[in-house]
């Protein structure tokens, strides 16, 4: 069964991290579900949320050039709706007189304090994947290597050769 992109699997979690937790999948191999991916609200510790042996349902979101499989719990469901009525925004207003760097075009005189909400670009969200990916593939490789450190190869540097 060859999995990729967007498939949803069944897996078993074999490690915990700070960063996220390793599960285990199908055909003998394995892949990270970063803590951003374990649920739709922050998540200070992996470990509230998951324990090692929990089976959960994944879903792939990304394979990387050396085959690391990046997994998210959460994308398995739809979002939570967001309650209607209050703040129309994807932010709360702003607190304090100062406005946002880069903020938009004034509406108004002096005295009237609001500013035009800016539309929507491609751009930020495009920024925040790659920045999300950037941020996963880091940690995964930071992993990679403290996991290797311990095990005692590939120890690079900090020793003295005789």
């Amino acid at each position: 069964m060859e999995f990729g992109v967007g498939s949803i699997l069944d897996g078993k979690v074999t490690g915990i991290t700070k960063f996220g937790a390793f599960v285990a999948l199908p055909e003998g191999r394995s892949g990270l579900v970063h803590i951003s991916e374990i649920a739709y609200s922050y998540v200070n510790e992996v470990s509230d949320y998951l324990k090692e042996g929990q089976e959960v349902k994944v879903k792939v979101i990304g394979i990387d050039q050396t085959n690391r499989i990046n997994l998210s719990i959460k994308k398995v469901n739809d979002p939570p709706q967001r309650p209607q009525g209050g703040f129309q925004g994807s932010r709360p207003p702003r607190q304090g007189g100062a406005p946002r760097s880069g903020g938009g075009p004034r509406t108004g005189g002096p005295r009237s304090g609001g500013f035009a909400p800016r539309p929507a670009a491609k751009e930020p969200a495009d920024f925040e994947d790659r920045l999300r990916q950037f941020m996963q593939a880091s940690d995964s490789k930071l992993s990679e290597l403290r996991y290797l450190e311990k095990k005692g190869g590939n120890r690079r540097g900090g020793g003295r050769r005789s």
